[in-house]
């Protein structure tokens, strides 16, 4: 079983950063591979960002790109999410979320792919 605790949420103005953290209880977390999604309020879970276990392969969703950042620090069991020039519609819950991949190379973005997540952490914009 692996837990995954998110912190680094909270109020920001529209332009503003926040660094999304996840850290993960998995001894061999270095196999895993981790993502992050969001959820809105009234809508669907969505996918925001992917990375390989490696840290070497990424992927992001297009309403995020050349925003947000994902890397991980395998050392600290932590995968982390940069946001930077956040908008309004950027408000969400977002989730933190892994799988056991051994050490395949894989950037999963769908979320059935995931077998665990975090309990949310809250971000919200403000215009």
């Amino acid at each position: 079983q692996v837990q995954l605790v998110e912190s680094g949420g909270g109020l920001v103005q529209a332009g503003g950063s926040l660094r999304l953290s996840c850290a993960a209880s998995a001894r061999t977390f270095r196999r895993y591979a981790m993502g992050w999604f969001r959820q809105a309020p009234g809508k669907e879970r969505e996918f925001v960002a992917a990375i390989s276990w490696s840290g070497g392969s990424t992927d992001l969703a297009d309403s995020v790109k050349g925003r947000f950042t994902i890397s991980r620090d395998n050392a600290k069991n932590t995968v982390y999410l940069q946001m930077n020039s956040l908008k309004p519609e950027d408000t969400a819950v977002y989730y933190c979320a892994a799988t056991y991949v051994a050490y395949s190379a894989v950037v999963l973005t769908t979320q059935n792919n995931y077998d665990y997540w975090g309990q949310g952490t809250q971000v919200t914009v403000s215009s």
